[in-house]
């Protein structure tokens, strides 16, 4: 199994599903509203340990009932919770609207995550027993940097997803090996908006990167190779939220089984594909169960 290491926040996602998002000012009436435990830390966590890895968090969670569901949700998927945190006052929660296409805008509180303003006794110990750290922007810049060069000392292969998109200080692009971002976060930081031209420009910061395009699958880039693409699954998309996620722990289980980045990215694809497919983020998840079944029905059509 791939150890992972997991350096990112929890929330509880507070969804409301409409047929058309509200514009500013706008009031409209929604058909269901759902709490579903997320938060990019625990989404990435849980969609690795479904896809077969040995993952660990570090984070932290409230004392409230959120936290209470929080921890739980994550030790019924698998994931070492020992090293999340149970800080004083509220979790965090994240206030997102789902329209009928499965698009989504989110709001982000941060809560008990703002207070992982270091990394505690054990989390560089466990970081430094991975194979690779996933590391997003949910938890303060600080911690993020300090996680990341720890890992850099131990040689263990940092995966970055750069969400929410903001300015990436030096010291963590000098401390990331992988940069996973969406069209809109590569655009933002490169500065262009074609995905090809923006990943060219952000393999001057880092040396490899994946654009994820959504329905259109994704695209990998590294210093000194020709980008390669790689097509999604067509399907009919209930809800997108935590795709991005799901694609990155499962991209990062297959790399640690040694797959070739093509095949490790139609892996990501199919697993990512499944999520959408169903309401929520981490209660989307799929299991790797799920995700070879679908990966070889894809390669059965002739992908």
């Amino acid at each position: 199994m791939t150890r992972i290491a997991v350096l990112g926040s929890t929330n509880m996602d507070l969804v409301a599903y409409v047929a058309a998002a509200p514009r500013r000012g706008e009031t409209v009436t929604g058909h269901d509203f759902r709490t579903i435990p997320g938060g990019k830390g625990a989404n990435q966590a849980v969609a690795a340990a479904r896809a077969g890895g040995d993952v660990a968090l570090i984070g932290a969670v409230g004392t409230d009932e959120y936290g209470v569901r929080l921890r739980a949700a994550l030790d019924g998927s698998g994931v070492d919770t020992d090293l999340v945190r149970t800080t004083e006052g509220p979790s965090g929660t994240a206030h997102i609207v789902v329209d009928a296409d499965g698009g989504n805008a989110i709001v982000v509180i941060p809560g008990a995550n703002a207070s992982v303003t270091h990394l505690g006794p054990g989390d560089e110990a466990l970081i430094a027993g991975a194979e690779a750290l996933l590391l997003q922007l949910e938890l303060p810049m600080d911690t993020v940097v300090e996680g990341a060069q720890a890992a850099r000392r131990h040689g263990v292969r940092t995966v970055l997803t750069p969400s929410p998109v903001q300015p990436l200080p030096p010291e963590l692009l000098a401390a990331t090996d992988l940069l996973v971002a969406n069209e809109h976060e590569s655009a933002s930081l490169a500065g262009v908006d074609d995905p090809k031209a923006a990943a060219r420009a952000l393999l001057e910061l880092v040396p490899e990167v994946v654009v994820t395009l959504g329905a259109r699958g994704s695209l990998y880039a590294a210093r000194g190779q020709d980008p390669v693409a790689v097509p999604a699954p067509e399907v009919k998309a209930v809800d997108t939220t935590g795709a991005g996620d799901t694609f990155v722990g499962a991209l990062t289980v297959a790399l640690g089984e040694g797959r070739t980045m093509p095949e490790a990215l139609a892996w990501a694809s199919d697993a990512a594909a499944l999520s959408v497919q169903r309401p929520g983020a981490v209660a989307a998840m799929p299991y790797r169960t799920e995700i070879d079944a679908a990966s070889a029905g894809a390669e059965g059509t002739g992908r």
